[in-house]
C-alpha cells in the first residue's frame, strides 16, 4: 500500500485470512459477498469493544462459521472496494487489516448466504479476481502470497503446529542445562 496519508483517509475494516493445512497443502476459506456475485475473505467493521484481531475473529465466525487461532497482529494491509461506479453511492474504498487465522473447526455460519468454501491458493486467487478491477485483484493476490509466506515461516520456525514451538524451546532449555 502507498502513503500513510491515503491509509488514514479511508475507512478501516478487518479481515480474517482463514486457512487450514491438508497434508503439505494449504487451503484458504472464502465466503460469498452479500450480493453473492463475488468471493471474499470474512471481513467487516471494527468494534471499539474488541481488538482488531478479535473483530476479525468475530467476522470469521459470523460469516464463515470458522473457529480457530487468530494472530494478534495483522500481517498485511490492503485496499478493498464496495459498490460500482454506475450505481448510487459509487465505489467506496476501505483499508483492510488482514489477520492470519488457522481454522480448527467449522460450524454453521450466522450469515446463511455466505457459502464458505475452501480453495487452493491458486483457485482462491482465481475466485477473488472474478468480477473485480485489476488493481483490487492484485491487492487480493498479494494477501494470499503474503499469507503463504507467513505460514511457511511459521512452519519452519515452529514445526507443523504452534505447540511444537513450546516443545522446541523446552528441548533447547534442557540441552543447555545438560550441556553447558
Amino acid at each position: 500500500m502507498g502513503s500513510g496519508r491515503v491509509a488514514k483517509s479511508l475507512p478501516l475494516q478487518v479481515a480474517a485470512i482463514c486457512y487450514r493445512r491438508r497434508g503439505t497443502a494449504i487451503e484458504f476459506l472464502l465466503v460469498n459477498t452479500n450480493g453473492g456475485s463475488k468471493w471474499t475473505f470474512p471481513k467487516g467493521s471494527t468494534d471499539p469493544r474488541l481488538s482488531h484481531s478479535q473483530a476479525a475473529e468475530r467476522e470469521a465466525a459470523e460469516e464463515a462459521g470458522a473457529i480457530g487461532t487468530i494472530e494478534p497482529r495483522h500481517f498485511h494491509l490492503y485496499i478493498h472496494s464496495k459498490g460500482v461506479f454506475w450505481q448510487a453511492g459509487g465505489v467506496q474504498e476501505f483499508v483492510v487489516k488482514a489477520f492470519l487465522m488457522e481454522v480448527h473447526q467449522m460450524r454453521r455460519p450466522d450469515e446463511g448466504n455466505r457459502k464458505p468454501t475452501w480453495f487452493s491458493p491458486e483457485e482462491a486467487k482465481r475466485r477473488l479476481a472474478k468480477g473485480r478491477e485489476v488493481k483490487y485483484t492484485h491487492e487480493l493476490e498479494a494477501v494470499i502470497d503474503r499469507a503463504l509466506e507467513r505460514i511457511q515461516y511459521h512452519s519452519e520456525l515452529w514445526g507443523s503446529y504452534p505447540g511444537a514451538r513450546v516443545v522446541r524451546v523446552v528441548k533447547d532449555a534442557i540441552a543447555e542445562a545438560v550441556w553447558p
